[in-house]
C-alpha cells in the first residue's frame, strides 16, 4: 500500500462529507438557531470543540484570515451552544444526502457495507496531535448508515486536515501562504480569488504573503512557483498523504478499494446535483 491510496480515497470520499458545507439545509437549520452567514460554518464545524474562543477555530482551520473568524467567534456561543448547532448539521446532513441520493441509495445494502468499513477505516486513526478529528471523534455515532458513513467520512477527513496543517506548519508555510502556494502551483483547480475571498483574506496581506514566499524563493515574479517552492508543495502534499495513510492501512488495501469504488458513485451523484454550485 502506498500513500497515494490516502490522497485517491480523499478525493472521492470528500464530496460525501463536504456537501454540508454548501446546502442550503444546512443554512437554514443554522438561521433557525439564529445563526447565519459564514459563522454557520465556523460554529458548526468547531461545535465539537465546544464554545472555544477565536484563537482555536483560528489555530485549526488555519487558512482563514483571523478577522474573519473574530467575526463571529466566540460571540456565536451567545445564540446557539455547541450540542444545539452539532443537531442541526447532522440533520442537514440527513436532509441533504436524502435529496441527493435519494431513498434507494440511503437504505441500500451498499449503504450499510459502506458505513461500517469508513467505521472500520476510522478507528485505524489515533488523536495525538490531531485536535479537530479528535473533537469529532468523541462525538456520538449516528444509528443510519448513511449518516454513520457521513460521520466517518467527516472523522477522516480531519484527521487527514489535522496532518496537513502539521506539515505545513513543518515546512514554515502559515495559512495565507498556504492559499497562495495552492493558487500558485500549476495544477491548481481553485483560483486565486476564489481562495482570498473565501478565505476572508484583504488584497494587502494576500500580497504581503506573496512578498514573504518571493523573499524565500518560493515565488517567482510572475506570482508562479518557482522549482524551489513546487518542490515545498510537493513535499507537504506527500507528507500529508503519509500521514493519512493509517485508516487505510488499518481497513486494508481490498475493503478500501472497495469502499471508493462504493463512494464513488454517490460522490459523483452529489457533485451533479449541484449541491456544490456546479450541477
Amino acid at each position: 500500500m502506498t500513500p497515494i491510496l490516502a490522497r485517491k480515497m480523499w478525493r472521492t470520499c470528500e464530496p460525501y462529507h463536504g456537501l454540508i458545507y454548501f446546502t442550503p439545509h444546512a443554512t437554514r437549520a443554522y438561521a433557525e438557531l439564529g445563526v447565519h452567514g459564514r459563522v454557520g460554518y465556523f460554529a458548526s464545524r468547531a461545535a465539537a470543540l465546544g464554545p472555544v474562543p477565536a484563537e482555536v477555530v483560528i489555530a485549526t482551520f488555519y487558512n482563514f484570515c483571523p478577522s474573519l473568524v473574530r467575526a463571529g467567534v466566540p460571540a456565536v456561543w451567545d445564540t446557539a451552544g455547541p450540542a444545539d448547532l452539532l443537531d442541526a448539521r447532522l440533520s442537514a446532513a440527513d436532509a441533504a444526502l436524502r435529496e441527493a441520493l435519494g431513498d434507494g441509495a440511503v437504505t441500500s445494502a451498499e449503504m450499510v457495507w459502506a458505513a461500517a468499513a469508513a467505521r472500520r477505516a476510522a478507528e485505524g486513526c489515533t488523536p495525538q496531535g490531531r485536535p479537530l478529528y479528535a473533537a469529532h471523534a468523541a462525538l456520538p455515532w449516528p444509528d443510519e448508515p448513511h449518516l454513520a458513513l457521513w460521520h466517518a467520512l467527516t472523522l477522516l477527513r480531519e484527521h487527514r486536515g489535522d496532518g496537513h496543517v502539521a506539515a505545513l506548519l513543518t515546512e514554515g508555510i502559515d495559512g495565507c501562504e498556504s492559499l497562495v502556494t495552492h493558487a500558485a502551483a500549476a495544477d491548481a483547480l481553485v483560483t486565486a480569488d476564489v481562495l482570498r475571498s473565501s478565505r476572508g483574506w484583504p488584497d494587502g496581506e494576500w500580497a504581503a504573503a506573496q512578498d514573504r514566499l518571493r523573499g524565500r524563493g518560493l515565488l517567482d515574479a510572475d506570482g508562479g512557483l518557482t522549482a524551489a517552492g513546487t518542490e515545498r508543495r510537493d513535499r507537504i502534499e506527500r507528507t500529508t498523504d503519509e500521514r493519512a495513510l493509517a485508516p487505510w492501512e488499518h481497513l486494508g488495501e481490498e475493503d478500501a478499494d472497495r469502499l471508493r469504488a462504493t463512494v464513488r458513485p454517490w460522490s459523483k451523484a452529489i457533485a451533479s446535483s449541484g449541491a456544490f454550485g456546479l450541477g
